[in-house]
């Protein structure tokens, strides 16, 4: 009745006051238990600046049916006093009711966020690793028919690699899908500069870290990851620079290359969201994300975080939203 128009707020009211006065007139004082159901109305529909008011003119107006038929000052106090026990008591137990239900609502809403949320976790990762495998793969595929005819050898070398690639994925995808994934900044620099030397790129890598929240340092492997898909995929780069270093209680890892081909537009019909991924990834950690287009096709993504994340960071790889979800 809250939300229903103002008109017929004012009829049920208006009605409702109709009955409980005008009986009076009959049967005076025996009547007076019903003003109570008038009160707990009062209280239900209209404004707070307006119903408290209402509501206690309604327990002072029970003073007068008593009166009128000389009963006693006990039993005057009584009449009032019980109508506006009975308007708190109406008030109380709808006021409840309507608080279990928005709980019910709310509770049901949290719920289909947690399930969103997993849902855009594991898309997120899935892009992430995926995206960083296959493109590996793609390249030392190349790689392999291009020495097939010249060098056998070193091809059988590359297909035991593009086997081991293939294996780590797969068990990457089964972590991805537990919950429980967890990447190391120091570990992806490695292997980002050992699959980027085969593929002929001149690779410098700096690395001064210390100790690195896990949270942190994943989300921070996995700007890394985009950033050596992004070059496996859309350019030519000659040479490439990796740094990941640690100043107090911020961490700055830069990635930049000389192989950006300006005019280059990927023309898939999926051609991914990996950079917005990783500016949530990192806005969630409270750090930023800095792409900069240089002259000459040179290209440099700059990510900060603070090493330790604040209390209000919140990973959804996290053990509690795993239960919430299951919860869901």
């Amino acid at each position: 009745m809250r939300r229903a128009p103002v008109l017929q707020r004012s009829l049920t009211l208006g009605a409702q006051t109709l009955l409980t006065y005008l009986p009076i007139a009959a049967f005076h004082s025996q009547w007076g238990a019903m003003a109570g159901f008038l009160a707990g109305s009062l209280l239900l529909l209209l404004p707070s600046r307006w119903a408290w008011p209402a509501y206690g003119l309604v327990g002072l107006s029970m003073l007068i049916p008593p009166t009128l038929d000389n009963l006693s000052v006990q039993e005057t106090v009584y009449l009032a006093q019980s109508t506006l026990l009975t308007g708190l008591v109406v008030y109380g137990l709808s006021r409840m009711a309507a608080l279990i239900q928005a709980l019910h609502d709310t509770r049901s809403q949290l719920a289909g966020l947690a399930v969103a949320k997993e849902r855009l976790r594991f898309a997120r990762d899935l892009h992430d690793l995926l995206g960083y495998s296959l493109s590996a793969i793609t390249l030392k595929g190349e790689l392999i028919h291009r020495l097939i005819p010249s060098n056998p050898r070193r091809a059988l070398e590359e297909v035991s690699d593009v086997l081991i690639i293939s294996r780590q994925s797969l068990a990457d995808v089964r972590v991805v899908s537990s919950g429980l994934r967890s990447m190391s900044l120091e570990q992806e620099m490695r292997s980002a500069q050992s699959l980027l030397e085969a593929a002929d790129v001149k690779v410098r890598v700096d690395i001064r870290l210390g100790t690195l929240d896990q949270r942190v340092d994943s989300v921070l492997a996995a700007v890394l990851h985009e950033a050596v898909t992004n070059l496996l995929r859309h350019s030519r780069a000659g040479t490439y620079a990796m740094a990941a270093a640690q100043d107090g209680d911020r961490v700055r890892l830069s990635v930049s290359n000389d192989g950006v081909d300006p005019s280059y537009r990927d023309v898939s019909p999926h051609s991914g969201s990996g950079l917005g991924n990783l500016r949530e990834r990192l806005q969630s950690a409270s750090g930023v994300l800095t792409i900069t287009r240089g002259p000459g096709g040179t290209f440099e993504l700059v990510a900060e975080a603070p090493a330790r994340p604040p209390r209000r960071f919140a990973d959804p790889d996290d053990a509690e939203f795993g239960a919430q979800d299951h919860a869901a």
